[in-house]
């Protein structure tokens, strides 16, 4: 069914372009507003005739899954919007908007059925039965069972965090619509009435799904750290290109699904012919946007690759400063000459949550370079990394 409705109204429009992008999120959203109409009609007939808060309260809860779908539906209709000189970098965010209001509907969803279980508790009523409830009921599990799997594909085809959360709120459907078939059979063959204490298990696992996604879909906009996987993509991709000796200092910052924008800092060899290292980068920059979506800018940092003394302490530091903490990295490292002394620079990224102060670092650190060069003095910069990058 899934594969027919792409060959029939999306005619292989590829997900990753930004048009077929924005398709599959349309698709998406008409399919849930017609789905949910219509289970919302079935259920709501259902309740009514039967007594069932429950069911009532589930067919209330499809209705809210239409509107939850046609803000879907709205999302990726403005995050598809270009670029504009108030919003240089796109719409995409929107999308994330999208999937945070719909995880606040999934919430209030279960606080009203949290008020309808427990009042249900308190003042139990007869529930009627029969095999035409039952039925409309198990065809509803089946319909979102199938909207779940619909959307949790599509969601993971095009990206989509707003598809992910319609996926989890089909399967919180699916639980809730099965709970409420288990309870009015138990109920109705057992004459014990489990309607109302039913829907609060119901309504507390709703609630806990609609925090979880909350969390999921605010991390993008706060700024989350780019996915470990990304940066190890980026970190492989970089350093094949020829000269590239290590990068670092990468940065991610994410405009919506497929707007990425990106920055980071390549050392190449400095006694390399400067023209040529620079058509390196520019190479890396428009390969990046071509392969992946991402608007790549390259800081191009020279190091030096033919004196032996900078080569040695560079080697020696990157080693020895794991045992004051095996998180800690160098790079830019630099070494200036002198009479009397030697100044050796560098930046030293320390990772969130280290106990040490960035002083008491850097005292640690010159005492280290001190036991084995006492003549070099360090220029330390004390450095935070937005994204894990290993040279």
């Amino acid at each position: 069914m899934t594969h027919l409705l792409y060959k029939l109204f999306l005619k292989n429009r590829s997900p990753q372009s930004p048009d077929g992008r924005t398709a599959y999120g349309k698709l998406s959203g008409a399919v849930g507003i017609f789905c949910n109409i219509i289970l919302f009609a079935a259920k709501l007939t259902a309740g009514l005739l039967s007594g069932s808060v429950a069911i009532t309260a589930d067919a209330v809860n499809n209705l809210s899954d239409a509107s939850s779908s046609i803000i879907s539906l709205l999302g990726f209709k403005l995050a598809s919007r270009p670029a504009d000189p108030e919003h240089p970098y796109g719409h995409g965010r929107y999308e994330y908007l999208s999937a945070l209001f719909i995880s606040i509907i999934i919430i209030l969803i279960g606080f009203e059925l949290l008020k309808s279980g427990i009042d249900k508790i308190i003042h139990p009523e007869d529930v009627e039965f029969n095999l035409v409830f039952a039925g409309i009921l198990v065809f509803s599990i089946l319909v979102k069972l199938w909207m779940m799997l619909f959307n949790k594909k599509t969601g993971r085809l095009i990206n989509s965090q707003t598809l992910i959360a319609t996926a989890t709120d089909s399967r919180n459907d699916v639980i809730a619509t099965f709970a409420v078939l288990a309870a009015s059979i138990i109920s109705y063959f057992a004459d014990i009435q489990l309607d109302g204490y039913m829907g609060v298990a119901v309504s507390l696992f709703i609630l806990y799904s609609g925090v979880m996604l909350i969390r999921d879909t605010l991390d993008p906009l706060l700024g989350k750290a780019p996915d470990s996987a990304l940066v190890e993509e980026i970190r492989k991709t970089i350093l094949s290109y020829p000269g590239v000796i290590s990068a670092h200092d990468l940065m991610v910052h994410d405009y919506g699904p497929g707007r990425q924008f990106a920055s980071v800092h390549v050392e190449m060899s400095a006694d390399a012919d400067v023209i040529e290292s620079h058509d390196v980068l520019d190479n890396i920059e428009r390969d990046f946007l071509q392969n992946m979506g991402i608007h790549m800018v390259v800081h191009y940092d020279p190091i030096s690759t033919s004196d032996s003394f900078t080569c040695e302490i560079r080697k020696w530091l990157s080693e020895q400063i794991k045992t004051i903490d095996e998180r800690l990295t160098i790079h830019d490292l630099r070494v200036v000459h002198g009479i009397t002394h030697t100044n050796v620079i560098f930046d030293c990224v320390a990772p969130y949550g280290i106990n040490i102060e960035d002083g008491i670092l850097k005292n640690k650190i010159d005492t280290l370079v001190k036991s084995k060069y006492p003549d070099c003095n360090t220029v330390i910069t004390i450095d935070r990394s937005f994204a894990t990058i290993a040279d």
